[in-house]
């Protein structure tokens, strides 16, 4: 429809950009195993990825910067008795990293100093990496694996036995145990490591206190038969969840952690597509990434306004089957890059994804890159168990982008259960009164002291206001919604040019000669606004010219006192006249384009009527 423009956005025109062959990782051997994980983790110094191993369950390590075809024989990450099913690495440290296996096990490891995958010895003699730490406790398998983003060592295990432990590593003991009764298909953390959100077989969302042990909400999720996802939305009180319909349909929900009766604004369906929804939230840019399990497209969207506005999709004919994206403090600003993912290719090969804004970057862009968590955790494990919640501290990316190091910012010390809900968009059925808008002045109310003798008619602004009150009768209601938030509306004609106050005529200045001056002024106003033809606006030298000539005659004395100001007054009548020249001529055109926008929305108007019969 003519007339509108789309949602203001700093991401709206963000697209994923593919690495080329020789930037991708491959030769790789990629684990078939039919547990849903996401099968690659990654970090800016290492990714890692399940690997299909025999003897035992394996996962390797790939420095990022070793690009390209990788060795028959790399070192694997040995250690368990049956295949590796979920990995995890510590939030604070790159070189650390959990596992989970179908052994019931969880293991920890610590990537040597100096590792590469390019050693120069014999491919026989390539040695294994052993694990540092063994967590024992689950009788069954242990199908994802968590740490905490604020505290220290701190780790939460799903397993097979419908329970969640939470470990504290310093002391290799799980000191929390939260029991679901059903598969887990799904945690995350909030951001202050209090609270974990999970999905479950039996198809509830559950919101955890976790040093209570037990869920501070429980609501029923997706009603499909296949696997949730949900993923906390950075320090919002705000959760996003993926799944399915009763009719297999994909679902996308966003859910008020404090009243999650049901998702805001209902369950959004995406498509038929039966692979399983991967969330990927990001706190910087205020998006999030769906990456569907089977087929190659990433969606994105923007939260605003308490609703995830769309944004755009990333398509690709490769499918993925696992998937990892970076965290913040790893992207390349110096291209503009906002986010960076890592897809697995026909279980052979790893293909980073770049998402950037089309924009120049020959200096940092600070609108797109806020302060983001780093290295340095918000408390310890004794003092997580000891009841402390706090938010990690953050890092100044400009440092980052000058490679001077990690530059940390004071982090708002607020709990997620006292951070106030995101600002709400006015209801279109709530919206409040916009304020009446003043009448416009009317010459014989602007001008008293000219004497006019009548009111003159009714001027081209109030016109216009009631045609745009004819063309909002007949808008479509989606788009009132639009026009409730701040970001999107329709456009508005602009306002006319408001005409110049008209100064004061003089004293000395003949009353009846002004007032028979002026009706003329507004009858050929009226001439001009009837129809077509000359107008006598148009040559304003010829509309009184002998009168005004008459009035110089009469006041023009030099040894009166009153001259400046009577030829003065005399010269505001003829701006006046040019005023009204140039104004009306305006209005002409904002008639014209008008009514245009009231055409185009009689014709949508008739075309909704026909499809609707």
């Amino acid at each position: 429809m003519a007339g509108r423009f789309v949602r203001s956005s700093k991401y709206r025109h963000v697209f994923g950009r593919p690495a080329r062959k020789e930037q991708c990782y491959d030769n790789l051997r990629i684990s078939k195993n039919a547990w849903d994980t996401n099968l690659v983790k990654a970090n800016p110094e290492y990714i890692a990825v399940n690997w299909e191993a025999s003897g035992g369950g394996a996962f390797a390590v790939i420095p990022t910067s070793e690009r390209g075809r990788l060795p028959e024989r790399i070192p694997l990450f040995r250690g368990h008795t049956a295949v590796v099913l979920d990995t995890d690495w510590n939030p604070f440290n790159d070189s650390l990293i959990c596992s989970g296996s179908d052994d019931g096990k969880v293991f920890l490891w610590r990537v040597p100093e100096g590792f590469t995958l390019h050693s120069d010895v014999p491919a026989d003699d390539v040695k294994d990496v052993a694990p540092v730490g063994k967590l024992s406790g689950h009788p069954k398998k242990v199908g994802h694996v968590l740490f905490n983003p604020a505290a220290e060592n701190v780790l939460a295990s799903a397993s097979g036995d419908f329970t969640i432990k939470i470990w504290d590593i310093e002391a290799g003991s799980a000191k929390l145990s939260l029991k679901l009764g059903d598969i887990i298909q799904s945690l995350c953390w909030s951001p202050d490591g209090s609270m974990l959100v999970t999905t479950s077989r039996d198809k509830k969302l559950r919101v955890w206190d976790v040093r209570q042990q037990k869920p501070a909400q429980e609501v029923q999720g997706h009603a499909g038969a296949k696997n949730s996802r949900a993923v906390w939305m950075g320090e919002h009180d705000r959760i996003a969840t993926t799944g399915f319909s009763r009719m297999s349909d994909r679902q996308l929900a966003l859910w008020d952690i404090k009243a999650p009766r049901e998702p805001i604004g209902g369950f959004e369906m995406l498509d038929s597509i039966s692979g399983v929804c991967i969330p990927f939230w990001d706190d910087g840019t205020q998006c999030l990434y769906l990456a569907g399990k089977g087929d190659g497209n990433i969606r994105y969207y923007e939260y605003q306004n308490d609703k995830l506005e769309y944004l755009s999709e990333y398509k690709s004919a490769d499918p993925q089957r696992g998937i990892a994206f970076l965290p913040k403090r790893g992207v390349n600003m110096h291209d503009n890059e906002v986010m960076r993912a890592y897809k697995t290719v026909n279980d052979s090969y790893i293909e980073p994804i770049s998402f950037i804004v089309p924009r120049r970057a020959e200096t940092f862009q600070e609108d797109i890159y806020p302060p983001t968590v780093g290295l340095k955790p918000a408390m310890s494990s004794g003092e997580w168990f000891g009841g402390k919640t706090a938010l990690p501290p953050k890092i100044d990316m400009e440092t980052i982008y000058e490679g001077g190091g990690m530059k940390e910012v004071p982090a708002e010390p607020k709990p997620m259960g006292d951070m106030p809900a995101p600002v709400k968009g006015p209801e279109p059925d709530k919206k409040e009164p916009e304020p009446e808008p003043q009448p416009q002045p009317q010459p014989s109310q602007e001008e008293p002291r000219l004497g006019a003798s009548r009111a003159p008619p009714v001027s081209m602004k109030e016109q216009g206001g009631s045609m745009m009150a004819m063309a909002d009768k007949y808008a479509d209601q989606d788009h009132d919604k639009e026009a409730s938030s701040d970001e999107s509306s329709f456009e508005e004609v602009q306002k006319p040019i408001e005409r110049a106050a008209v100064k004061t005529a003089p004293e000395d200045l003949k009353p009846e000669e002004v007032k028979e001056t002026t009706s003329e002024l507004w009858k050929a106003k009226e001439e001009t606004q009837k129809g077509p033809g000359p107008s006598i606006l148009d040559e304003p030298s010829d509309i009184s010219s002998s009168k005004i000539a008459a009035l110089r005659s009469d006041t023009a004395t030099p040894t009166t006192p009153a001259v400046g100001s009577s030829i003065s007054g005399v010269e505001a009548l003829e701006r006046e006249v040019k005023n009204m020249n140039s104004m009306m001529a305006q209005q002409s055109r904002q008639m014209a384009s008008q009514g245009q926008a009231i055409a185009d929305l009689l014709a949508e108007v008739k075309s909704l009527k026909a499809r609707l019969d």
